[in-house]
């Protein structure tokens, strides 16, 4: 995948395009994100011990990881992602800026 979990993106279609949030959660087997803010969905939830008052609580879903884009660190815009090896290392660079993403 051209994201991981601690990546800044934004959403590029659906119903949250142009929402910037961080990666949660990846989940590569079925080529899908959890993004921070990103598509709240409404889970009804039975009282529990946990929650003992129940009802309905707001939580993030995955979205299709073909939808999110990395964010360039230096202009803030959506950007696609090349790989380079430095040092011995595969790392991901920003096409737009040239910049790497990983930290």
């Amino acid at each position: 995948m051209h994201v991981k979990k601690g990546d800044k993106v934004m959403v590029i279609s659906g119903k949250d395009k142009g929402k910037t949030g961080i990666i949660l959660e990846a989940y590569p087997k079925q080529s899908r994100v959890l993004v921070e803010g990103i598509n709240i969905v409404k889970k009804h939830a039975k009282p529990s011990q946990v929650n003992p008052q129940g009802g309905i609580l707001n939580q993030e879903a995955p979205i299709h990881v073909s939808n999110v884009m990395p964010v360039d660190p230096k202009s803030g815009t959506p950007t696609r992602v090349g790989y380079t090896v430095e040092n011995g290392k595969k790392v991901r660079v920003a096409k737009k800026s040239g910049e790497v993403l990983d930290k």
